[in-house]
């Protein structure tokens, strides 16, 4: 049932370059009963290997500077450690409503620069000696909420750097890796990890998410963004029932 599950989540976090963490949260919460922190660290376990998998699918496609990765990873590592470090004590109910509004702002923020948005967008990005602040951005909500990398960076990365879609995924993969492995271990010291369930998810994730890599490039820019903020809002309302 897990490595099932576990494929569900990989189709769509190869499709949003998420890694597939935002769906494997609300439902080990509200489906399997777990906590908030420890749905967070068992969910971590599943993207991490999802992750690198779809980061070298995604570069495969559309090569990723490494100057401009490296001036996400940097700071997203550093923040993303000392977060999760509090992340871990704080009380569950404070942290799953924490994450519900965390899903409801990005939400509005998705649906604003995508209907407001100006510019055109590029596979050479703007403002890229800015990019430091957007890994402090994501270190800080990755390390609280065990998302961050893709969920908050590529709504910024299209918005403010003008990147394509699937660009900014591909930048987001990769500022996602490093910040994801350090608060996985952060989780993991405070037994806020399912290794019986992870595991499978994992396994579950890594076969499906190439395909969902794949059909990511498939689909249209503004039809990629829209199913986007479909997504949050579901698994906003999904973790909502469980407040």
């Amino acid at each position: 049932m897990f490595v099932l599950l576990g494929a569900a989540m990989g189709t769509l976090g190869g499709l949003f370059g998420i890694g597939g963490g935002l769906v494997a949260i609300p439902a080990l919460g509200v489906l399997f009963g777990l906590d908030q922190q420890l749905a967070q660290g068992t969910a971590l376990l599943m993207v991490l290997p999802n992750v690198l998998l779809a980061l070298w699918r995604y570069n495969q496609r559309n090569r990723i500077l490494l100057r401009n990765a490296m001036m996400l990873i940097i700071p997203s590592f550093g923040f993303a450690w000392l977060t999760s470090l509090w992340a871990v004590r704080l009380d569950p109910q404070t942290m799953r409503i924490s994450f519900v509004v965390f899903l409801i702002i990005l939400t509005v923020f998705n649906l604003l620069q995508m209907y407001w948005r100006k510019g055109d967008v590029s596979t050479e990005l703007r403002h890229t000696h800015r990019l430091w602040l957007l890994g402090v951005g994501s270190g800080i909500t990755g390390g609280l909420f065990g998302v961050g990398g893709g969920v908050i960076a590529t709504p910024i990365l299209t918005g403010f750097f003008g990147a394509t879609q699937v660009v900014a995924q591909g930048l987001a993969l990769a500022l996602a890796t490093p910040s994801t492995a350090i608060t996985l271990f952060t989780y993991a010291l405070h037994d806020h990890v399912n290794w019986s369930m992870g595991i499978p998810l994992a396994i579950g994730g890594l076969a499906s998410i190439s395909w969902g890599v794949k059909l990511a490039h498939s689909l249209p820019e503004r039809l990629l963004r829209t199913l986007f903020c479909g997504f949050l809002v579901i698994c906003a309302v999904v973790l909502a029932l469980k407040v």
